[in-house]
C-alpha cells in the first residue's frame, strides 16, 4: 500500500472511530457530522469524500464492527483443538454462541448494531471495496461452511436467517431479559440453528 492510500484508510479509520466514540457517549440523534469531523480533526470536505451522509457512515460503522465482533469469534474458533475436524453445524454454533458473549459484554455496541444492522444493508456493505480490504466477511463464511466438504442451497439465504435469529434472540435476552436467561435459551438457540441448517443442506451428488 502506497503513502496516499495508507493515508487516505487512516482518514477513514478516524473518521470512523470518533464517529462510533461520539455515537456511544451522545447517541447518533445528537451527533453532527461537524461534531465527527472536529473530533477526526479534518474539514467536511474530508468526511463528503468517504461517505455520502451520516446514514452512509453509520451503514459503514455497523457493517465494521459486526465483522469486529465475527473476526473475534473466527479467531477463537480456529484456536481451538480439531477445528478443522468440526462439522459446518458446529463452527456456526460456535460462532454465534460468541457473537452473542461479546455483545453481553457491551450492550451499548449491541444497541448500535440491533438498531441499525439489516442484512440488505449489510449485504451492500460487504461489497465495497474498502470494507473487503479490511476484513473479506463473505469469504471466510463460505470457508466455515464448505471447509468439511458441504453443500449449501441458497447459502446467503441461511446466513440471513441465522442473524435474524441471533439478532432477535441478543435484542430480547440481553437488552429486554425476555423470556429466559441466554444459558436457559443457549440450548434451544443452538437446535434452531442446527435445524435452519439442515433446510439449507443439498443432497449429496449421486454417482
Amino acid at each position: 500500500m502506497g503513502k496516499a492510500e495508507e493515508n487516505k484508510k487512516k482518514k477513514r479509520g478516524a473518521l470512523l472511530s470518533e464517529a462510533f466514540s461520539l455515537f456511544m457517549n451522545k447517541g447518533i440523534a445528537n451527533t453532527t457530522i461537524s461534531d465527527i469531523t472536529q473530533r477526526a480533526g479534518v474539514g467536511k470536505g474530508t468526511f463528503y469524500f468517504y461517505f455520502k451522509d451520516k446514514e452512509d457512515l453509520i451503514e459503514k460503522l455497523v457493517a465494521q464492527k459486526a465483522e469486529q465482533l465475527f473476526a473475534h469469534a473466527l479467531g477463537r474458533l480456529r484456536a481451538r483443538k480439531g477445528y478443522l475436524d468440526m462439522s459446518a453445524e458446529d463452527k456456526l454454533v460456535f460462532i454465534a454462541d460468541d457473537l452473542v458473549q461479546q455483545l453481553i459484554k457491551d450492550s451499548k455496541l449491541l444497541r448500535l448494531i440491533n438498531k441499525n444492522l439489516n442484512y440488505g444493508i449489510y449485504k451492500n456493505a460487504l461489497t465495497r471495496m474498502e470494507i473487503q480490504s479490511d476484513f473479506d466477511f463473505l469469504s471466510n463464511y463460505y470457508e466455515l461452511i464448505e471447509q468439511d466438504g458441504s453443500k449449501w442451497k441458497e447459502p446467503l439465504l441461511m446466513l440471513y436467517t441465522i442473524v435474524e435469529l441471533v439478532s432477535s434472540t441478543c435484542h430480547s435476552i440481553i437488552l429486554e431479559g425476555q423470556p429466559v436467561d441466554y444459558d436457559s435459551y443457549k440450548p434451544y438457540l443452538f437446535a434452531c440453528i442446527r435445524s435452519i441448517m439442515a433446510v439449507f443442506r443439498a443432497e449429496p451428488d449421486k454417482k
